[in-house]
């Protein structure tokens, strides 16, 4: 699987899940749940324990349904772990430069996180394939709109502070897809297992994705 095939798939959905669940054990069925519902990218960070295993078992029986990725990357050991275990792409909170060479070295797409426009530019000339503008809570879609104006060249992606009101608004202003946690997998959902709303709940974001990327669309 190419990073530029892995890249393209992770745009088309538009929408990447993160995973944070204390239980290893409910990460398949959550996958499983936010793939029915059209939500094919599934980043499971590095809170989650056993990761790398948790990893491998989803390369193994969901691999060809889902876009695979790890989440909250912080070192080039890890990264290489991760991969290794059948990540497709690998999200970090911050830039490294150690990151985004090991990731683009072994094939996966490199999206490390940043914030101003400086920061933003520098995690591109690293050779990030999509940057991750976080936190998005306090910046809003506007500060997407404003950066690619002048630098459209970029792949932005936010997360933090994006929900199903949020989200058309962020793709119409540019957003290549967008990162969301709890207010795609609710803590209640988590924890009594209730993964038909989970699905529910993806249908309805890839749904605004959908419509944020008609022509008529205003926000």
């Amino acid at each position: 699987m190419t990073r530029e095939l892995t890249l393209k798939q992770i745009s088309d959905c538009g929408v990447v899940a993160v995973i944070r669940s204390p239980d290893p054990k409910k990460v398949k069925p959550l996958a499983e749940a936010l793939a029915a519902g059209g939500v094919l990218g599934i980043e499971v960070t590095m809170s989650t324990p056993k990761v790398p295993e948790v990893i491998a078992e989803l390369a193994a029986s969901l691999g060809d349904r889902i876009i695979l990725g790890a989440g909250t990357v912080l070192d080039a050991a890890t990264c290489s772990t991760v991969i290794n275990a059948g990540a497709r792409f690998v999200v970090s909170p911050v830039t490294d430069a150690a990151i985004i060479e090991t990731t683009r070295k072994l094939g996966a797409v490199s999206i490390p996180g940043a914030y101003t426009p400086t920061e933003i530019f520098r995690a591109w000339a690293m050779g990030a394939d999509v940057v991750k503008v976080f936190p998005a809570t306090t910046l809003g879609p506007g500060y997407f709109k404003d950066l690619l104006a002048v630098m459209p060249y970029l792949k932005l992606t936010p997360t933090g502070g994006v929900d199903a009101k949020t989200i058309g608004p962020f793709i119409a202003a540019g957003a290549v897809a967008v990162g969301a946690g709890s207010s795609l997998i609710s803590k209640a959902a988590l924890m009594s297992g209730d993964f038909a709303s989970v699905t529910q709940t993806a249908r309805e974001f890839v749904a605004a994705v959908q419509a944020a990327r008609q022509p008529a669309a205003k926000f």
